[in-house]
């Protein structure tokens, strides 16, 4: 079973299982392929990361989150003038990991050799695919600044000085070189070294050199001013893909797995920890209390996020962040009206960071900056892309790969993309527990979802792109799923919510007090009843929130099942 949010890529990743290959080779297949069809929400640029259950062994998180490089320091913006990291421009780059975890997933659990995973990539690149709306009406409203600014950008992305229309076939011949040419090192005497030789010759070789190249011409970022990138091929050698330990929570006879407070996953499994302690019917996401209740955790847990979650810190904090004792205390802080403050919690021996915002203004949007995700009211920009697999043995993968899409820098035209953005959910702010610092992971909001039985075996494999959105529309799904009973397709498809009453992770940083972002189907029932209770509601069409898939396979039987998302009409599931 297989799903995702394109088409294109569940479509490569079904023909891989269908052939033989295992859930690993059918999820890298696709990973490539979301590089070609989706580059307005992905590339080989930016980051992914991924849960992966190999059948009878321990799930793990590839953490393929680069770090900031090593002349990105809070000094070195100031000196450019700079008081924050720009959302969009090749200064704001963190070392690119995507590329690198797809093919560390292929190396250590993969069966097919590299050259037949990556043909899928190759042929919708070479031969081209049909352009999707979403990804020309990007492309048109980056245009300008194309043509403007990055005419690198210009020369790939645009046809005859305009964007595509939907429906045009569009290729990328400059990746598909790039990917030519990183093959032309799949060599060595068994398959695990042919796809570790690629690997190598991506970090240390023509992409790292023709990047640092690159990016060394100033050109225009966010701020409105011209500025060079700082990333230099030292970085991609320096950097190689780890993996660790999920973090754990038991939920309503599954356990859920994150990663770590590096990235948000933990929110997740903290809002569940405080909705534990609640009543059924109030954690119903479907009536207005329960909806209601659903916030106010969030909001609880997205304060924590902020004030504590960053690359390095103490584990205990964690454990401190998701133990029963410290989940009751938030629960108590739900009350009967809307809360209009930031409230983190007490951890020992720390001081909570309170990070500075805008209050959010549609003004405050600048061409090509932030994520390409929801507005604060409700209007669509895009997303990011994730990926779901489990095959016939039981494997199970969970990705979400973004970053390093085409509005971001401009495009380095001898590889065929562009480099992404993620220190923009670094402060430059020493005390912030994701402060800007060289060789440290920006937190960033890339949170796939794996779910395991009593047992210890993977169930499901579930996620959705939408940055700060990501683990708010999942924890609808498995509310839904784990104590509503829904059938997972069922879930994905029921009205979705979301607060805005949080910081924002991507530029500019915006806090909107109370705010609440609704599909009109939810019922004006809940609408005005979270409005009577303070809430500051925003409704979105019927069909525009969430972007989720999931993958499952049942306890005992093992029978397979896959869901996708329908908004937007490119999301996929399929399978036999």
């Amino acid at each position: 079973m297989t799903a995702s949010t394109h088409w294109l890529a569940t479509g490569a990743a079904q023909s891989v299982l269908e052939r033989g290959g295992n859930a690993f080779d059918a999820a890298v297949a696709a990973g490539f392929v979301l590089h070609i069809v989706e580059p307005h929400l992905n590339g080989a640029g930016g980051d992914m990361v991924a849960l992966v259950a190999p059948a009878s062994r321990r799930p793990e998180v590839v953490v393929g989150q680069g770090p900031a490089p090593a002349g990105a320091s809070a000094d070195h913006f100031a000196g450019q003038g700079l008081d924050h990291v720009p959302g969009a421009g090749a200064l704001a780059a963190a070392v690119p990991g995507a590329v690198e975890a797809w093919l560390w997933m292929l190396e250590e659990h993969g069966s097919w050799e590299v050259a037949d995973v990556l043909a899928y990539a190759l042929h919708y690149a070479e031969t081209g695919h049909e352009a999707g709306r979403q990804l020309c009406g990007v492309i048109s409203t980056m245009a300008s600044h194309f043509r403007d600014h990055w005419p690198t950008s210009a020369d790939l992305w645009l046809r005859d000085g305009a964007a595509p229309e939907p429906g045009q076939v569009v290729t990328n011949h400059a990746y598909a070189r790039t990917l030519r040419r990183l093959l032309e090192h799949a060599v060595g005497q068994t398959r695990e070294h042919r796809v570790a030789a690629v690997g190598e010759a991506w970090r240390t070789g023509f992409v790292a050199e023709e990047v640092s190249s690159f990016v060394r011409t100033p050109h225009r970022h966010s701020s409105g001013t011209d500025h060079a990138g700082v990333i230099g091929a030292e970085d991609f050698a320096r950097f190689s893909i780890t993996t660790e330990e999920p973090v754990a929570l038991p939920f309503r006879g599954r356990t859920v797995l994150k990663s770590s407070f590096w990235g948000q996953g933990p929110v997740l499994l903290q809002t569940l920890a405080i909705l534990d302690h609640l009543d059924d019917d109030q954690v119903d996401p479907s009536t207005a209390t329960g909806a209601h209740c659903v916030i106010e955790a969030l909001k609880l847990a997205m304060a924590d996020r902020d004030a504590y979650y960053g690359d390095g810190h103490d584990p205990a904090v964690l454990a401190q962040l998701l133990s029963p004792q410290y989940a009751a205390e938030r629960a108590r802080l739900i009350g009967d009206t809307a809360s209009l403050e930031l409230r983190p919690g007490t951890v020992e021996g720390l001081v909570p960071y309170r990070p500075p915002f805008e209050l959010a203004a549609e003004s405050s949007t600048v061409v090509g900056a932030g994520e390409p995700t929801v507005r604060p009211t409700g209007e669509t920009r895009g997303d990011t892309c994730h990926v779901d697999v489990v095959d016939r043995w039981g494997n199970m993968v969970s990705a979400t790969p973004s970053g390093g899409w085409l509005q971001s820098s401009p495009a380095v035209p001898s590889l065929g993309f562009a480099l992404g953005t993620r220190l923009q959910m670094t402060w430059l702010d020493p005390s912030s527990p994701s402060a800007l610092r060289p060789g440290t992971r920006p937190r960033t909001t890339l949170s796939p979802t794996m779910l395991l039985d009593r047992d210890g075996v993977a169930t499901a494999a579930l996620g959705t792109p939408g940055g700060d959105q990501q683990d708010q529309w999942q924890l609808l799904y498995l509310l839904r799923v784990l104590v509503g009973g829904y059938s997972p397709q069922e879930a994905i498809d029921a009205p979705m919510f979301h607060t805005t009453s949080i910081t924002g992770s991507f530029w500019p940083r915006t806090w909107a007090p109370g705010g609440v972002v609704v599909e009109d189907r939810i019922g004006e029932d809940v609408i005005e009843g979270l409005r009577a209770r303070g809430h500051v509601v925003t409704v979105s069409g019927g069909w525009s929130l969430g972007r989720l898939s999931t993958v499952t396979r049942e306890p005992g039987t093992g029978r397979l099942g896959a869901a996708a998302n329908s908004r937007g009409a490119q999301g996929y599931a399929a399978g036999r």
